[in-house]
């Protein structure tokens, strides 16, 4: 049985333990303000050296600044996390980003993914911001599933984000 909890700090690195394993045979561009798929195949084997390292600490950042952590568990192994910035950007300073969702190669197409995100755009309410920002895997799956999920491309996508991840699509939606 899938459960799901509010992660605590010292289990951040447990994020690094959900399976990407997914093959890629199109990847969308943003063009002229359109995205447009490009056949290209990539066959992700997990994460990339050095993501681990490299977003950890921005991960716990996030947490001390009260940012919003969730996992899925099945028999004690996380198998999906959503995690909510608490950072409010944009000009308006009106959208909050989702910082991360992953759900393990096993376990998509179950509709977990579709909670862990409608769960994302209840806190991003709550908290009073208007949008949620989505900074995302150009992956042909990726981007279906944002779309499916009501989310279109940034109008002004946030400067720092787009300087960290140039080749991401970036995407927001009303919460």
């Amino acid at each position: 049985m899938i459960t799901g909890r509010d992660l605590l700090r010292e289990e951040i690195p447990q994020v690094w333990k959900i399976d990407r394993r997914e093959v890629v045979e199109n990847v969308y561009h943003l063009e002229h303000g359109a995205l447009v798929m490009r056949p290209r195949h990539i066959d992700v084997q997990g994460w990339p050296p050095g993501e681990a390292e490299m977003y950890t600490p921005i991960l716990t950042e996030c947490f001390d600044r009260g940012g919003w952590f969730h996992g899925l568990f099945e028999d004690g192994a996380i198998v999906g996390v959503a995690i909510v910035d608490s950072k409010r950007i944009g000009k308006r300073c009106d959208r909050l980003q989702l910082q991360f969702l992953h759900v393990s190669n096993a376990y998509r197409k179950r509709g977990l993914g579709a909670r862990l995100f409608e769960m994302a755009k209840s806190v991003v309410r709550a908290r009073g911001a208007r949008r949620m920002y989505v900074s995302a895997t150009p992956s042909e799956n990726t981007i279906k599933f944002y779309m499916r999920m009501g989310c279109e491309i940034a109008e002004e996508p946030d400067p720092e984000l787009l300087a960290r991840e140039p080749e991401d699509i970036h995407l927001e939606c009303e919460v």
